[in-house]
């Protein structure tokens, strides 16, 4: 059991197992990590001029069009502050919100516990309840990673996200080769 995360038998088993997962962090993947929540205006980005919100989700969705088969686990804290994996999935383009298939947080998760463990242990949390047969994760954070996940971590640029050139090409190299592996 990992500390501080609930395992197996305190979460729900996901309603999907298996498969070919993304796991999708948002700030700092699909548009800066500079965003700011205000009680009554939601969300916007802070000190990244000519930058806006979602601003690289249709790249996303056209990089993942040749692999039908992946489907979005959000690995996010939008989850935790709107408190619904629907909520956040809907401020997405239709593409990718067709392949949100849940969150690494559960509402049967202790908060405070799940915010203080590494993304990185969030995500392998999520990845050995719901096993999947393939995966990938995109986040701009990569402090906390447990080694044996690294090669799964594609890690992105804080401001420029996934549509950095070489974090672009990491991405497509990745998601190449697991379609390989998988049959995707």
């Amino acid at each position: 059991m990992l500390t501080g995360l609930p395992g197996p038998a305190d979460v729900p088993r996901p309603r999907q197992m298996g498969g070919v997962v993304l796991y999708l962090d948002i700030d700092g993947v699909l548009n800066p990590e500079s965003v700011y929540r205000k009680r009554g205006t939601g969300p916007w980005i802070f000190g990244a001029p000519g930058h806006w919100l979602f601003e690289h989700a249709e790249l996303l969705a056209d990089l993942l069009e040749p692999y039908p088969q992946v489907r979005i686990v959000l690995s996010t804290s939008w989850v935790r502050v709107y408190r619904s994996v629907r909520k956040v999935a809907r401020k997405l383009p239709p593409r990718l919100r067709a392949r949100v298939i849940g969150a690494t947080y559960h509402s049967r998760m202790d908060p405070v516990e799940f915010a203080a463990a590494p993304r990185g242990m969030q995500v392998w949390a999520d990845v050995r309840r719901r096993k999947p047969q393939a995966w990938l994760a995109l986040d701009d954070e990569h402090e906390g990673w447990p080694t044996w996940c690294r090669d799964h971590l594609v890690r992105t640029d804080p401001v420029l996200g996934i549509s950095e050139p070489s974090v672009l090409e990491e991405l497509k190299t990745k998601l190449e080769a697991m379609s390989r592996e998988r049959g995707c």
